[in-house]
């Protein structure tokens, strides 16, 4: 085997020229490659198996690469179309450029410019978008990216043989950027189903086709390189990343298993250059199925909304929970109107699981929270003191129109009395003062102790606890004082805790939980 892998390596050098020789190079690489795995005598195997047989993995047989993708291919082709979106946008009206007074010839330039702007024509300026979509069902529904459509005021659905729809929209969701368009066809169209991308494994082939670049029905291959990439896109993010070919243009078309089934949609690429460099992301069905329903049942989505507010929890916070391990969601508030409060979720709880599924990081509980239909009871399990609570909630609709603006403090009342200050955790402390109360512009209805000062170097101020936050609570239990601040410090290091987990409020009412690791002088009193 490797004589006759070097004899095509020396033959693919004369054959490819100089230029191409490094793939002359790489297959002397492959025949040394081939020559190192050839099978070492039955006895050295068996030797190794006795030194160390809990290291080996077990050899399995190497599957054959697919031959061809035609045949799947060919079989959805007919369902993926180009979108052309076409958008009118007014064109701004001219301006005279500002010029300092006493300008020479100041009246002049206003009189051309004004003759100019009366006399010159304003037109409207058109512009167009490129993209992909394809059919689900055979009287003419189509799923595209939101962005591919925007705001267009006109949108053509174009199909691989050439005809052309003019397509309405159903309904548009910008939070998972999915669109749903409707065409009117005289036949029953071609259309491709929905698989489960939840059995999608990393290493799996999958198959985009698209309109990169306004080349319609272009189609790569690669596989499934990570699963539920979170690229900062929002709160929903849940992502299949594939090194398939992905270019601008691909956005809303289908990337397919090898059943030919949809599993995601192409949506993004992370790019230096604007190409592809084989990072991709695509929204699995598992996101899209629900949204894409409702926007046919409703033309909006509707979310459900549990009325909470949560943060991650780290080791560090796992640790002054007391939790066996840093997973869940912890509640840093909870919305007084939300179905959470009803059903008696308090701050501070972490909840491990919803409605059956596992909750193992804060970033999968808005997804599965906002799948859930609306008017549904569910089970709701948290841990609350160490102790596991399971309470059942009935999930309301997500409002959309934001949060309610916060009241303003009353003005200040004028008090003399000096404040108690300790330290602790690197932080300065003081009883909450009215002066102090004005300085930092605390709210009357909020109770604690206010951080004067922040040691640059502490775990405090790396953890962005800042002059003017307000400590609610130490472990869980509210404070008032400087003083009980290191009391429950020195409580929780007799109780073995390594971590404080204080509850703060800044200036804009914003509370959070943050957890501190407690050193060996950390928590004493000064």
């Amino acid at each position: 085997m490797y004589e006759a892998v070097s004899r095509l390596a020396a033959r693919a050098g004369r054959t490819f020229g100089s230029g191409e020789r490094g793939l002359a190079r790489s297959l002397a690489l492959v025949a040394t490659a081939a020559a190192l795995a050839v099978p070492p005598l039955a006895a050295p195997l068996a030797q190794t198996a006795q030194v160390a047989p809990a290291q080996q993995i077990a050899p399995r047989p190497f599957p054959d690469a697919p031959e061809s993708f035609a045949d799947l291919v060919e079989r959805v082709m007919p369902a993926v179309v180009n979108i052309q979106a076409a958008t009118t946008a007014e064109v701004e009206e001219r301006f005279m450029p500002q010029l300092p007074p006493g300008t020479p010839f100041e009246d002049l330039f206003e009189e051309f410019f004004n003759r100019r702007g009366e006399s010159a024509p304003r037109m409207p300026r058109r512009s167009n978008s490129l993209g992909s979509g394809f059919v689900i069902d055979a009287s003419g529904v189509i799923v595209t990216n939101n962005h591919v459509i925007g705001d267009a005021d006109e949108i053509e659905v174009v199909f691989p043989d050439g005809t052309t729809y003019e397509a309405e929209v159903v309904g548009t969701d910008s939070a998972i950027d999915l669109a749903v368009l409707k065409i009117e066809a005289d036949v029953e169209l071609p259309f491709v189903p929905f698989g489960e991308s939840e059995e999608m494994r990393i290493g799996d082939w999958v198959v985009a086709i698209g309109n990169p670049f306004g080349l319609g029905g272009s189609v790569s291959a690669g596989i499934v390189s990570a699963r539920a990439r979170d690229i900062a896109s929002g709160p929903y993010d849940n992502y299949i990343q594939t090194d398939a070919a992905i270019n601008r243009g691909n956005s809303g078309g289908p990337l397919f298993n090898m059943r030919g089934e949809v599993v995601g949609i192409n949506t993004a690429i992370l790019s230096p250059t604007g190409g592809s460099v084989g990072i991709g992301f695509s929204i699995p069905t598992s996101t899209a199925l629900p949204v894409i329903e409702q926007l046919q049942r409703y033309g909006e989505t509707r979310r459900g909304w549990l009325g909470v507010r949560i943060q991650s929890i780290d080791e560090t916070t796992a640790d002054a929970l007391g939790l066996d391990e840093a997973r869940g969601a912890l509640v840093a508030g909870v919305d007084p109107a939300g179905p959470a409060m009803d059903a008696g979720i308090e701050m501070g709880d972490v909840i491990v699981r919803f409605d059956g599924v596992a909750v193992e990081s804060s970033r999968d509980l808005p997804r599965i929270v906002a799948n859930t239909p609306v008017g549904k009871e569910v089970a709701v399990e948290v841990i609350r003191n160490g102790e596991r609570t399971t309470l059942d909630v009935t999930i309301a609709r997500l409002r959309e129109d934001g949060v309610a603006e916060a009241s303003a403090p009353d003005a200040p009342k004028s008090d003399d009395a000096p404040a108690a200050v300790r330290q602790a955790l690197g932080m300065e402390l003081s009883e909450i003062t009215d002066e102090l109360r004005a300085r930092y512009a605390i709210a009357d209805d909020v109770e604690g102790v206010v951080v004067t000062d922040v040691d640059p170097l502490s775990a405090a101020s790396e953890r962005q606890i800042r002059e003017g936050d307000v400590i609610l609570e130490v472990g869980q239990e509210p404070v008032s004082t400087p003083q009980e601040v290191a009391e429950r410090i020195e409580g929780l290091r007799a109780e073995g805790r390594r971590s404080a987990l204080l509850l703060v409020s800044n200036a804009d009412g914003e509370v959070r939980f943050v957890a501190l690791a407690m050193n060996e002088d950390a928590g004493d009193a000064k």
